[in-house]
């Protein structure tokens, strides 16, 4: 099967590491977080605040806020949004991401 890399004729420039909870996770140049997360596997990364229900992407374009992380120590980053660079930290968030 091929690539939607090799299949939209894509030279995309090296891929580069950052880390959700630790595990790292690779990630293209100009990927979001989200982009990079479902390319991982990971389809959550949140839980809400009242009942800790799992939450990732819902509407894909920064509406929603159902895709909020923490990215380098700072919470209520938009998953969609958000762009990566090389060894960036994500945190999965929880509740309001400041620690209450």
């Amino acid at each position: 099967m091929r690539s939607p890399l090799h299949l939209a004729g894509a030279h995309p420039d090296p891929a580069f590491t950052v880390t959700l909870d630790g595990r790292e996770i690779e990630a293209l140049p100009g990927q979001t977080v989200a982009a990079a997360l479902w390319t991982a596997g990971v389809t959550s990364w949140r839980t809400t605040r009242g009942e800790g229900r799992p939450r990732g992407v819902f509407c894909g374009i920064g509406i929603c806020y159902d895709c909020l992380v923490t990215v380098n120590d700072r919470p209520n980053q938009r998953a969609c949004l958000a762009s990566l660079h090389p060894g960036d930290a994500i945190r999965t968030q929880e509740g309001t991401g400041h620690g209450d």
